[in-house]
């Protein structure tokens, strides 16, 4: 009887430093988040899909968040359209990448509820309206990617891929698909 009493007592120390270590682990960012996001004057905002689609903004399995492509939709409504290198200069499309990555961290705080659970961004696709001669993708998807690592720092450097393409939904001047990591 005393060995199991011992036994259950040694049990019961052991399950309370495994509590203890999840409840006081160290933060992931010695600043706030969402403090800085206020910093760099960006106001988050509810996004809405548009009519007619069925999909989820956001969908998150185990801790990755998918967040589905999305564009450059100002609050206003207004859509920042047409094809970067021609109707567009390579400065436009850079602020059009930004709004989208504002656009996604709208859509992430409403899918995990405390921007602070970031782990790091794992992935961005950052797709550019433009023609074929156009060649500075990057220089566009910069602007997304801009936005995430002022925001996270090193969390928010990600791997990368920026592509044109011959056409976009709605004519959008970009469009960004992102994976998030996050804490459980």
């Amino acid at each position: 009887m005393k060995k199991i009493c011992v036994l259950f007592f040694v049990l019961s120390l052991g399950c309370a430093k495994t509590s203890k270590v999840k409840k006081d682990s160290p933060a992931l960012y010695t600043y706030d988040v969402e403090e800085r996001i206020k910093e760099l004057d960006i106001t988050l905002a509810p996004q809405k899909l548009p009519k007619g689609l069925k999909i989820a903004m956001a969908t998150t399995s185990n801790n990755l968040v998918y967040l589905s492509g999305n564009g450059p939709i100002k609050p206003s409504g207004e859509r920042i359209i047409g094809k970067v290198g021609v109707d567009l200069t390579v400065e436009e499309g850079y602020e059009a990448a930004r709004i989208t990555a504002i656009n996604h961290l709208s859509i992430l705080k409403e899918e995990i509820g405390d921007l602070n659970k970031v782990v790091r961004i794992v992935k961005v696709l950052g797709m550019v309206n433009s023609n074929s001669s156009f060649e500075d993708h990057p220089k566009v998807i910069n602007g997304y990617s801009d936005v995430l690592v002022e925001i996270f720092g090193e969390r928010g450097k990600h791997s990368r891929s920026a592509v044109g393409m011959a056409s976009l939904p709605w004519n959008l001047a970009c469009e960004v698909e992102t994976i998030v990591e996050i804490q459980p």
